[in-house]
């Protein structure tokens, strides 16, 4: 038997494309869902606060609070040039906008953003749980799910 527990979080990221010949070649955003799904038997210790459970939802909640969306929400997101060197380039002209801009090493799109979230996630669960899978609706009728 496996037992699976899903939690949804939803956050607001913005991203760009450079190399994409659509309309996602520009900055835009997205009122992005997450949803975490986690794996494993519940321990049975009886008269213990979480006999029975496999991983309480606020500690499931905490963790990607805490390795992703703190990170992403109300982020920019954008792939670090493939000039050979690993150095964002400067952000300094932005007319007096504050902006919190996100370098990663991969073209920001739902699919490479879910395996990034499962490499954050995956370590930081405790050992009794297993990520299983991550689905990302980057739109209201457009997903990825990776399953881990």
């Amino acid at each position: 038997m496996l037992l699976r527990l899903t939690k949804r979080f939803t956050f607001e990221m913005a991203h760009a494309l450079p190399n994409y010949a659509g309309k996602c070649h520009n900055l835009h955003g997205h009122s992005y869902k997450l949803y975490v799904t986690v794996e494993g038997m519940p321990p049975t210790a009886a008269g213990h606060a979480t006999d029975g459970m496999l991983i309480d939802f606020g500690d499931i909640k905490q963790l990607v609070q805490q390795h992703i969306i703190d990170t992403f929400d109300h982020a920019l997101v954008l792939p670090l040039p493939k000039d050979g060197t690993s150095t964002p380039p400067p952000t300094d002209n932005l007319g007096g906008f504050a902006a919190r801009i996100i370098w990663v090493p991969f073209a920001p799109t739902t699919e490479n953003l879910l395996i990034h979230f499962s490499s954050l996630l995956s370590n930081a669960l405790p050992p009794t749980t297993r990520l299983h899978s991550l689905k990302l609706y980057e739109t209201e009728n457009s997903c990825a799910e990776l399953i881990v």
